[in-house]
């Protein structure tokens, strides 16, 4: 491996470990429930999922677990 990639395994490592470099502004994730998959996006703010429980609650086991899984690094969601 050249040193030129060296050097950018080793930033890309320092980037990972600085994690208010990261802003998220949209994504979709896949979910494996227990029963089936759930597809969770985060876009403007706002969590959505497909689950049934999300949309008479606005809030799921899955944007939870997401929300746990990214703490620290998304803004304050804005209920649905």
């Amino acid at each position: 491996m050249d040193s030129g990639m060296i050097g950018k395994i080793e930033k890309a490592k320092r980037y990972a470990r600085e994690r208010n470099r990261f802003h998220f502004e949209a994504f979709t994730v896949s979910i494996d429930g227990e029963n089936n998959a759930h597809r969770v996006t985060f876009a403007n703010n706002l969590w959505s999922c497909d689950c049934n429980f999300f949309h008479t609650r606005g809030v799921c086991t899955h944007t939870m677990a997401l929300e746990e899984v990214l703490k620290g690094m998304l803004p304050e969601p804005v209920e649905a």
